[in-house]
């Protein structure tokens, strides 16, 4: 065989591999994965429903006897005077639906229902957009707004603190915080006061040492809704307010 068709050939596809490099019709590769944002928090999966009282309490008493189980139980106002209960955060409905089906038979709840993955509002706001997002955590906020504040502790007749209140927040609309303010304000991504967007949360140092003690659910011009302590309603004030703006420790977006 002689040298020239070889040659030829060789030409060729050099040819063709420069076309392919910075033609008209490049070669498709695969886009690198997007890299996690900082502070971003993973998403709810699938969560149990339960319940339907018109006295917040007896939702108390259900979310708090669910937590003594060890479930990360929250109660939320349903329309305008029902309140329900949802908990657990399961990879997928079989799952959901055992652990509901247990409970039922130990007499711990009635009826119930699955909450699936995209019916929560971050699903949504993949089309509608992060402001979609903040404006749904602050109406779920603010559905809070006058329920009377419970230390969320160890027994049935106590319910919401502060980190219970902006952790159900986030939950209701698909998204895990932390339990704790202190690990709220560790796993968020820092954000200056005047930066602030709704959604986002503001931290205090309310105790007698210097760490975070506790958390509110930022609203926008200066107003943020918050569990204030035992005796009193859940409500909204401003970080102007004296109290508050000397404990200010900072604030945390996960957005």
């Amino acid at each position: 065989m002689s040298r020239k068709p070889f040659r030829q050939l060789s030409l060729f596809l050099l040819l063709g591999l420069v076309w392919q490099g910075c033609g008209s019709r490049p070669v498709k590769t695969a886009p690198p994965p997007a890299p996690t944002p900082p502070g971003a928090l993973s998403r709810t999966g699938y969560t149990i429903q339960a319940g339907a009282f018109r006295e917040v309490d007896n939702a108390v008493r259900l979310t708090m006897t669910l937590r003594l189980a060890g479930l990360e139980a929250y109660y939320f106002l349903y329309k305008t005077d029902l309140y329900k209960v949802r908990f657990g955060d399961f990879a997928d409905r079989r799952s959901a639906e055992r652990e509901a089906e247990r409970l039922k038979s130990g007499d711990v709840i009635d009826d119930y229902y699955i909450v699936s993955p995209e019916s929560y509002t971050v699903a949504k706001a993949e089309q509608y957009g992060t402001d979609y997002l903040r404006d749904r955590l602050v109406q779920t906020a603010r559905s809070y707004l006058g329920l009377p504040y419970r230390w969320g502790g160890t027994t049935p007749e106590e319910g919401f603190d502060c980190s219970g209140l902006v952790l159900a927040v986030y939950k209701l609309n698909g998204l895990n915080l932390p339990r704790t303010s202190r690990l709220q304000y560790d796993a968020g991504e820092r954000v200056k006061r005047q930066k602030l967007k709704p959604g986002d949360l503001v931290f205090f140092r309310t105790g007698r040492d210097d760490t975070v003690s506790h958390v509110g659910l930022f609203t926008g011009g200066d107003r943020f809704i918050h569990a204030p302590g035992p005796g009193q309603a859940i409500r909204q004030d401003s970080l102007e307010n004296t109290y508050f703006k000397d404990r200010f420790a900072g604030a945390r977006t996960y957005l």
